[in-house]
């Protein structure tokens, strides 16, 4: 199975390129389970879900830590039929045969409760697809249960769902979102925007 993320760091700063290569050296305890691949619009994370989120975590906390307003933006994708298998993304968090939808609520909550705190105040927005199945609204709905659960749902938007609280929980319940939703070899993606320091925070 393919699973990758498409990223973009915006700080909200005149010396955004420093922030950013400041931050960069936070993937460097990853690169040898990811494929990186940077152009000028985005930054292509290939690799396993496990690898993937922690990834995107340390990246946004290292770049949030100069105190700036800093927002990542990605499109994460795992399944695609249109990409092909890549060994990098064996993982063991996808792929396997799905067990019954509440079952994996109360896992994910688990997980989200034993994530180690990083001290960085964050907010979030996404939305989940999933895609080419019939029951894919159930999926759906048993997220947003397993979101209200969580410790950081918010509350709900026009066509996504708003987060907040520590950096580690937010991209946790992203990740759980990503694995434990949909069919464990179908394709779903999710989009996601991370905010953190902003001056408008309410």
């Amino acid at each position: 199975m393919f699973s990758g993320a498409q990223i973009s760091l915006y700080p909200m700063a005149d010396d955004f390129v420093g922030v950013i290569l400041g931050a960069l050296g936070a993937l460097d305890p990853y690169r040898d389970r990811l494929r990186i691949e940077t152009d000028d619009i985005s930054t292509l994370l290939v690799g396993p879900p496990e690898v993937l989120f922690p990834a995107m975590r340390d990246l946004f906390v290292a770049a949030s830590a100069s105190g700036r307003h800093c927002v990542l933006s990605a499109a994460i994708s795992r399944g695609c039929p249109g990409e092909p298998d890549d060994p990098i993304c064996r993982s063991d968090e996808v792929g396997g045969p799905v067990i019954p939808l509440d079952e994996r609520k109360v896992a994910a909550i688990r997980a989200v409760q034993a994530t180690a705190v990083t001290g960085q105040a964050t907010a979030a927005q996404f939305s989940l697809y999933v895609m080419g199945t019939g029951d894919h609204m159930d999926e759906i709905y048993g997220c947003i249960d397993f979101l209200k659960q969580s410790g950081v749902y918010e509350r709900s938007k026009h066509f996504c769902t708003k987060l907040r609280g520590d950096a580690g929980a937010i991209f946790a319940t992203l990740n759980e979102a990503f694995c434990r939703f949909g069919p464990g070899a179908g394709h779903v993606t999710l989009d996601i925007t991370v905010s953190a320091n902003s001056p408008s925070a309410v």
